[in-house]
């Protein structure tokens, strides 16, 4: 290169600066080419059912409890009808063991929710067994959904009878009524965290053989606590404001008990009254 013509003339100095520039553009451009030649095909689901209900879980990181319907939709789909078949390959009568086993199965490959508790029982009626199979799947101890499913066993078939989602945030729990008519009833029950103290919410549920219909229900009542009797059902529970009231002075606030007379339509209030703390 004849450096006094570099010196002198503007084109010869402008082009080592292009090349410059082309060699960064290549430097970063390049890498983002490549990775586009190379992207990844899309991830499938794993054949077996506990892989795919783990598979479909762990899209639920990052979304919100009150946008997970879709997902949690389909997760429950895949296990209602798993349940249907499963039930289906034995004539004999599976206990509420043998379906928390099984719930358990389907979901011990699970990461995220970081929880998956089955609620089972088996009653007998009317010549039948029921078999009530839920699940809570559990993002933390506040964020929780879940799924109830009953199954009627009779005559060596078991046909499923009803599927509902109780109410969120809470867990799974189970209470039995006797029932004045030929109904089989009881009651779901759960707590979720509150500001200070768990609070109860619970359903009492009637089946009559072809549907499964809500006779009462109450929700949120701070640090609830739930007594079934023959005939009654009591519970006792604290209202917020007075409890935030009492406390700010240093005082305990009055507890409240409620008694249910258990009817054919459902409870009806016999009694609300304040009691000691």
């Amino acid at each position: 290169m004849d450096l006094r013509k570099f010196r002198t003339d503007p084109a010869a100095r402008r082009w080592p600066c292009l090349l410059v520039a082309l060699l960064v553009l290549v430097v970063v451009f390049a890498p983002g080419a490549a990775l586009a030649k190379k992207k990844k095909p899309p991830e499938q689901p794993p054949p077996d059912l506990p892989g795919r209900v783990s598979f479909l879980a762990w899209k639920l990181r990052g979304v919100h409890i009150d946008d997970s319907g879709p997902i949690t939709g389909e997760i429950q789909k895949l296990v209602v009808d798993h349940l249907e078949q499963w039930f289906a390959k034995s004539p004999e009568p599976k206990t509420d063991v043998e379906v928390r086993r099984e719930l358990e199965r389907i979901f011990y490959n699970l990461r995220y929710p970081t929880s998956a508790v089955p609620a089972c029982f088996d009653k007998p009626w009317k010549g039948a067994v029921l078999v009530g199979a839920g699940y809570t799947l559990g993002w933390t101890n506040y964020s929780r959904m879940n799924v109830f499913a009953l199954f009627e066993q009779g005559e060596g078939k078991t046909r499923l009878a009803a599927v509902t989602n109780f109410l969120p945030f809470v867990d799974l729990h189970y209470e039995f009524l006797p029932s004045p008519g030929e109904d089989f009833r009881f009651m779901i029950s759960g707590t979720r965290p509150g500001k200070s103290q768990p609070r109860l919410s619970a359903v009492l549920y009637s089946f009559d053989g072809q549907s499964l219909k809500s006779q009462w229900e109450t929700h949120d009542l701070f640090d609830g606590r739930m007594e079934v009797g023959e005939d009654k059902v009591t519970i006792r529970y604290l209202k917020e404001d007075e409890y935030v009231r009492e406390q700010a002075h240093g005082r305990k606030p009055p507890r409240h008990e409620a008694v249910y007379r258990v009817t054919t339509q459902g409870l009806d209030l016999e009694s609300d009254r304040e009691i000691p703390f």
